[in-house]
């Protein structure tokens, strides 16, 4: 039984995440952390994690980043592995991360579904072929319209997958309406969608000479990456120090 603090206990993420725990045999939230709380989990709640004084394995951070410091600064205390998928930190927040890896087990992925993580190695796989071959790569993300960032940064990841694996030379264009000239090879297009209540879908396009060869991911519920986050929980629990990623948890499961 892996023992879990769910930091950000009462957002949205956090409801999701305590009612998959409850269905999961292997899982058990032990208490959480929220500064808003009506007593309606049935685990303790803490308005901040400095006052958690529950045992247990691991770490599950859907918070805020004014929050960020003091949870990186209690785990590294406690030597307790955290599962980081707040959104919004600073570059000095992302910077003291990694260093708190070097004392203690982090999780950190840009997107915590087991999907799009298994995508990760598909897409480096194709791009091998692909893009030794001439094709043409282009990326669409599709989120709803409250979202503030974009691209996404699932789509940069998925973008920066493929790079790593066909060089430096390729190149990441976000617009082309501010000029008239023909596609160059080496670049990866990123086109973003915002509208409606569109959770998230993300599609990797190879376009070569009279074929098209197409990857797409759609979450059409939050849910895929709360259950990102259990398995990775369960990963991570008793760990050694060290900066994991959702590519760690998919290939523990190989």
């Amino acid at each position: 039984m892996t023992r879990v603090i769910m930091h950000g206990c009462n957002g949205h993420m956090g409801q999701v995440i305590t009612k998959l725990a409850e269905e999961d045999t292997d899982v058990e939230i032990v208490a959480g952390v929220d500064p808003f709380d009506d007593g309606h989990n049935s685990y303790p709640v803490f308005s901040s994690i400095e006052k958690c004084d529950v045992d247990a394995d691991v770490v599950i951070d859907f918070s805020s980043a004014k929050a960020e410091d003091a949870l990186i600064d209690y785990c590294t205390a406690s030597k307790l592995p955290v599962i980081v998928c707040t959104t919004g930190l600073s570059e000095a927040q992302l910077t003291k991360i990694r260093e708190a890896s070097e004392k203690v087990a982090v999780l950190k992925s840009a997107n915590m579904s087991l999907g799009i993580n298994t995508l990760f190695k598909l897409l480096q796989d194709a791009a091998r072929v692909f893009c030794d071959a001439g094709f043409d790569v282009e990326l669409v993300e599709k989120h709803h319209n409250k979202k503030l960032d974009a691209p996404s940064g699932t789509a940069l990841a998925l973008a920066d997958s493929i790079k790593e694996v066909v060089g430096s030379d390729y190149f990441y264009k976000f617009d082309r309406s501010g000029e008239r000239a023909q596609r160059n090879p080496k670049e990866i297009g990123i086109s973003a969608v915002r509208g409606g209540t569109i959770v998230g879908e993300h599609e990797v396009i190879f376009a070569g000479e009279d074929e098209v060869i197409e990857f797409k991911h759609t979450a059409y519920s939050k849910s895929v990456f709360a259950k990102g986050s259990i398995e990775a929980a369960k990963f991570l629990a008793g760990k050694p120090a060290g900066y994991y990623d959702m590519r760690d948890v998919i290939a523990a499961k190989q």
